[in-house]
């Protein structure tokens, strides 16, 4: 079996220019006839820099356009306002208020270990049939 080389200096070159001018891999796969793959994983060989996920900068601009339309972040529309809540696995994620209405939050106290609540909010969440 020979080995061949897809990889040549000219090539190596057309790369780093289409990296660097930010077309997407994909793109830069048609051009060189290659794989989207194969342009990632010699990127990642060349130490090329790190790309942005495309989805979550997508969002990100469109959120900030969105957001952009209103006047204060009482206007915003539930779906935009609740990517504002912070939520954490180490953190309480008890809900309170009204994830409708602005002001919405989660406790975020320390948690108990093996539940999602703090010693609280587990008590209030988690009660003994017995008690009643």
């Amino acid at each position: 079996m020979s080995k061949t080389t897809i990889w040549d200096e000219k090539k190596l070159k057309l790369l780093k220019s289409l990296w660097d001018s930010g077309l997407p891999i994909t793109k830069i796969g048609n051009e060189l006839g290659v794989s989207r793959n194969a342009i990632a994983g010699k990127a990642h060989r060349l130490g090329l820099p790190k790309r942005n996920s495309p989805i979550l900068s997508s969002t990100d601009e469109v959120s900030e356009k969105e957001k952009m339309i209103f006047d204060n972040e009482d206007d915003l529309p539930l779906k935009l306002s609740l990517r504002n809540v912070m939520w954490s696995r180490i953190k309480c994620c008890w809900p309170i208020g009204d994830p409708k209405l602005p002001g919405f939050k989660f406790c975020g106290k320390e948690i108990m270990s093996g539940r999602p609540y703090c010693q609280e909010h587990s008590y209030q969440a988690y009660t003994n049939a017995r008690e009643s």
